[in-house]
């Protein structure tokens, strides 16, 4: 049994920030290597404009090439009901919706407020609920803004409850720019337990200031058992500047191990698929 959860959102997170186009039988490859070395939750893609995430396009494509396996789950962000009908007609296993606990991030995000954001949700949470969909929310900026600095965790925790009564089964709470310290991430998941249960909660950090895998410690210190991360360490978030990273999965799944959890990963074979994305990446870019 695996102790630990790691979900892996290179292929989403990770190459959605890439300036050039990622062909689609290498995002396929990708996912179907990131499986056979024992990743078993995978966000493959999103169903978003390609006007504003050109790097998303090929979702559709994407999504009926991989070859899929029985006990693993291929996730998709679905930010709308337009996102949700692509994504029910792509098969795939579970959605995701994204919030902000920032007024000014979700504004420069996704030109809304955090309450219209929720609100805008209210057809996906149908549509999934509908078609037995779980779905999965996320929580961008929950220690720090790009435009508005450190954030009060309450802003976390309202957030994150109104996620869970709409229908979540599950908050990913994201360290969007990278700038939380250890004692930063146990104040949040401290305050954020006050009314949600550990067992709800992931950890989405970046290491743009080097100090993901601190953070990491804090949050299995604290009880959290679901990580979010990307293989190589691809990826950043497009709308925030500087936030460049998220935490290795190869890094990651070091970490959990030497802690003496389990993960189904077979680190071995997780290096393999870290070598093959980064030299693809890097004829990409020549």
């Amino acid at each position: 049994m695996t102790d630990v959860t790691i979900f892996e959102v290179g292929p989403r997170d990770g190459l959605q920030n890439e300036k050039q186009f990622v062909p689609t039988d290498i995002k396929v490859d990708l996912i179907n290597r990131l499986v056979d070395a024992g990743i078993n939750k995978i966000e493959c893609t999103s169903f978003v404009s390609p006007k504003w995430v050109p790097q998303m396009a090929d979702a559709m494509d994407v999504m009926s090439a991989i070859d899929r396996k029985d006990n693993v789950t291929y996730s998709a962000l679905t930010p709308n009901e337009r996102g949700m009908h692509a994504a029910l007609e792509a098969n795939v296993s579970e959605v995701a919706v994204f919030a902000a606990a920032s007024e000014s991030f979700s504004q420069k995000n996704i030109n809304c407020s955090i309450e219209e954001s929720l609100t805008r949700f209210d057809p996906v949470m149908k549509l999934a609920k509908e078609n037995g969909l779980k779905v999965r929310g996320y929580v961008s900026c929950v220690t720090h803004c790009p435009y508005e600095g450190a954030i009060d965790p309450a802003m976390v925790k309202m957030v994150g409850e109104k996620l869970l009564e709409m229908g979540c089964y599950e908050l990913s709470l994201g360290d969007t720019i990278g700038k939380a310290h250890p004692q930063d991430i146990q104040k949040l998941i401290e305050t954020v337990t006050q009314t949600i249960s550990i067992g709800n909660l992931a950890l989405h950090l970046h290491d743009t200031y080097d100090r993901a895998l601190e953070n990491m410690q804090m949050g299995l210190d604290l009880g959290i058992r679901t990580f979010d991360s990307s293989v190589a360490g691809l990826g950043g978030c497009p709308y925030a500047e500087g936030a460049s990273g998220n935490v290795s999965t190869e890094a990651a799944v070091h970490l959990i191990h030497e802690n003496g959890f389990s993960t189904g990963v077979e680190l071995a074979a997780l290096h393999e698929v870290v070598e093959f994305i980064s030299l693809t990446m890097n004829s990409l870019s020549d």
